[in-house]
């Protein structure tokens, strides 16, 4: 039901700061900690960011951990003062995925959006666009950073002479990855399993139509663990967070109304509608998935274990056997190359823990060029599909050097010499930039590089 994104941490510190502030940039009023430029920091926002890197678990000590906000700050304001010179903007759509997604994170962690709105003390409004404003600037920095570092390459020279200057008692050890084929069938007659989740549907709706509890009945039915636990209540969600069809049902619906059964890549749904904020709805559903029958599956692997055999015996070409007959369709037209749902990676290698359960349990014991059992396990919808394995190449464990780990190894010093030419950025632009800081704060050690003129 909702799109596989993905994995996130909501960062609560540095998200609400003060609306903007037209100041005089020779003097200080009370309560701005900083000038830099046309921006300002102000005292607030640095005890908010410290107060939740607090509650958040933060061991630091007060005084170290309070400059350290500091100068996160100041280095940011710096970037975003570069943006307003060179007019770089960044548009409010860029960042409303992550915005929403933020959002419900936040309330789930709180457990309710009234826990939200009690821990902040503000509106939801005044939350989204407290992280809104964040979000924004954030990109900002990043397109400036961006410009900065635009024409950065690694020569491969100069890679070879960046790991020879690792350390090589702290060198990472790479865990056994593993690249693999796939090749998938659907339970047979399928359609049948459907009809009878649906049916089964049906028969739940009748009873929520009757006057019983769509909660009570999302608790004991909903094949949706996590939802049912909250009485199949899911929260506020975007129409770009929820599948197509689920969101075309919960956007028509008013309150407290039921929708007709609804059918997801993930099963079939019944909605309730709960409430709408401008683009968000809350909604509780049901999922029921089709249920595969015994004798469905014997016949799945019955054809899945010829298909290896003929493929074992090379009388079929696991390439032409994928593309025949799987039905993954991220696989089948690569000839059934097992690549990551991740969108903006599509990596083919993987480490065993990357893997289903069942995946895992068969990888681990296979060599290179083997084909598996079929074996039974699920999609990355969570719906049963029955499957063989090829494993195609294998890394073992082993400390990273540059002939297996090129790719990894250039990334790690791109990353170092971008952070070194920010830094001497960073230490230009001090040099050419109106900075004032106040006096609670000019015991900082950092502030004697530069800072402070």
């Amino acid at each position: 039901m909702i799109k596989t994104k993905l994995k996130f941490c909501l960062v609560l510190t540095t998200l609400f700061l003060s609306g903007e502030l037209s100041v005089n940039a020779q003097k200080l009023v009370e309560s701005v900690s900083a000038i830099v430029g046309n921006e300002v920091i102000y005292l607030s926002d640095i005890e908010n960011t410290v107060a939740d890197l607090k509650r958040s678990g933060s061991k630091t000590p007060l005084d170290e951990l309070t400059c350290s906000v500091f100068q996160e700050m100041l280095v940011s304001k710096l970037f975003l003062d570069q943006a307003r010179i060179d007019s770089i903007t960044v548009a409010d759509d860029a960042v409303e995925g992550d915005l929403n997604m933020r959002i419900n994170d936040a309330i789930r962690r709180a457990g309710s959006e009234a826990a939200l709105v009690e821990y902040f003390k503000k509106s939801l409004l005044e939350i989204r666009r407290d992280i809104k404003k964040t979000l924004l600037e954030q990109e900002v920095v990043r397109e400036v950073q961006n410009k900065i570092a635009k024409n950065i390459t690694i020569t491969p020279a100069a890679l070879k002479k960046f790991f020879n200057a690792l350390p090589k008692d702290s060198m990472p050890v790479i865990p056994a990855r593993y690249e693999l084929s796939i090749l998938q069938l659907d339970p047979p007659s399928n359609e049948d399993n459907k009809a009878a989740a649906r049916q089964r549907l049906l028969d739940i709706r009748s009873q929520i139509l009757a006057g019983k509890s769509f909660s009570v009945l999302a608790r004991l039915y909903s094949e949706d663990t996590e939802s049912a636990k909250n009485g199949g209540e899911i929260g506020f969600l975007t129409r770009g967070e929820l599948e197509k069809e689920y969101a075309d049902a919960a956007f028509s619906l008013t309150k407290n109304t039921v929708s007709k059964i609804v059918e997801t890549k993930f099963g079939f749904h019944i909605i309730q509608f709960i409430e709408r904020k401008g683009e968000m709805v809350n909604t509780r559903h049901i999922l029921v998935k089709p249920k595969v029958q015994p004798e469905q599956a014997a016949m799945a692997m019955s054809k899945l274990d010829s298909l290896a055999n003929l493929i074992r015996k090379d009388s079929l070409k696991f390439e032409i056997a994928a593309l025949r007959f799987s039905t993954h369709k991220d696989s089948r037209i690569n000839g059934g190359k097992f690549v990551s749902s991740n969108p903006s990676e599509r990596v083919t290698w993987f480490t065993l823990e990357e893997l289903n359960p069942e995946m895992y349990m068969t990888v681990r014991n296979m060599k290179v060029g083997e084909i598996s059992v079929p074996f039974k396990t699920t999609d990355e919808s969570n719906n049963v599909v029955f499957r063989i394995i090829k494993l195609d190449n294998s890394l073992p464990a082993h400390t990273a050097n540059l002939k297996d780990d090129y790719q990894a190894i250039y990334n790690g010093a791109l990353t170092n010499e971008r952070t070194l030419i920010f830094q001497k950025w960073v230490k230009q632009k001090i040099e050419i930039t109106y900075v004032k800081i106040s006096d609670e704060f000019k015991s900082c050690e950092f502030l004697k590089k530069g800072w402070i003129k």
